[in-house]
């Protein structure tokens, strides 16, 4: 494939002294493969606390494979048989798939006009649905709808159960936009998840992570696989994080080529809605599965979410988005 840009990956290659970095890493570790990984991956819960900052401490971080597997594990833990799970799609779709593989019962609720979830809404849902757990996505997969901070603390505030804020795409927010993680004080139910696969580009290494109160990690300690972050994983998350700016200076680039698509696109008479993700949702596509197959046709992948008259497509590097937009210009031609 010439130019995939379909499941919001970072396109990015990552920063030569980082890959340095990281092999030499792997390098040491390797050497101690005989030995079980720290199954407490103190380093790397200390490393990603620093990251993340807000006064955490290791004692409030958890790691896994991927952000998949923290979303498994705390439905393991506060989910299950007799136990629901709210959530409002259009929205992640492993957060259904992850509660039917669990037993926990998936329970769906509207959102607002243009992908929003106001304060009162999400109320409503928690208030006829009492479930045992709430899902948010901020911003949300697939549209890249914004959610606001008033609309996560009324729903921690609506609810008697976990509530877990999906920020895999926060470090694709606007600069200085707050995160769900300074909603965390006080708030002993509030979890937020995290990846390394998008900013960090880090997709292949499968590293996720969340910020909670000591009482949650200690819960998902109960239900984790004994060791079940190899020593390779744990060496490599932490020297990525050790070059966190290095890393990071691709996010502003991958931000520049988002914005590009959302002024591009309405210009080829597809609309699109606000994105603070690493993708863009457009509409006008009068058949999605034809376009992305014409798409296809020309060497470039990009995702039908199953969304009426509308296509996603992640935001590449600046050469990837220039290939899109002309092909996609061609096809409407």
């Amino acid at each position: 494939m010439r130019v995939a840009l379909n499941v919001n990956e970072n396109t990015h290659v990552i920063p030569e002294a980082a890959v340095t970095d990281i092999v030499a890493a792997l390098a040491v570790a390797v050497r101690g493969v005989n030995r079980y990984p720290d199954r407490e991956f103190t380093e790397l819960r200390d490393s990603l606390a620093s990251y993340l900052g807000h006064g955490l401490t290791p004692d409030n971080i958890w790691a896994a494979n991927g952000s998949n597997e923290i979303l498994q594990q705390i439905l393991m833990a506060f989910g299950g048989s007799g136990r629901s799970v709210l959530g409002f799609p259009p929205t992640y779709s492993m957060h259904s798939i992850i509660a039917n593989g669990t037993g926990t019962t998936w329970v769906g609720a509207e959102r607002d006009a243009e992908y929003g979830i106001s304060p009162a809404t999400v109320v409503r849902a928690i208030e006829r649905v009492d479930p045992d757990v709430v899902f948010l996505c901020s911003p949300n997969n697939p549209t890249g709808t914004p959610l606001h901070l008033d609309t996560i603390a009324a729903a921690y505030a609506a609810t008697r159960g976990i509530l877990v804020v999906d920020e895999a795409y926060a470090e694709f927010m606007p600069d200085g936009q707050p995160t769900a993680l300074t909603l965390l004080p006080g708030r002993e139910r509030l979890i937020v998840s995290r990846t390394m696969s998008k900013a960090f580009a880090f997709a292949g290494a499968r590293v996720g992570y969340l910020a909670a109160d000591p009482a949650v990690t200690d819960a998902l300690r109960l239900v984790r696989l004994p060791y079940h972050l190899s020593s390779l994983t744990q060496a490599a998350a932490i020297a990525a994080l050790a070059n966190a700016p290095a890393m990071l200076a691709m996010v502003d680039d991958i931000k520049q080529q988002r914005d590009r698509l959302l002024i591009e696109l309405p210009k080829l008479g597809y609309p699109t809605g606000l994105s603070w993700s690493n993708f863009v949702l457009f509409g006008g596509v009068a058949d999605p599965h034809a376009v992305w197959e014409a798409l296809l046709e020309q060497g470039i992948l990009i995702r039908d979410v199953g969304i009426a008259h509308h296509l996603r497509v992640t935001a590449g590097t600046e050469a990837e988005t220039t290939t899109f937009l002309e092909a996609l210009a061609r096809i409407g031609a």
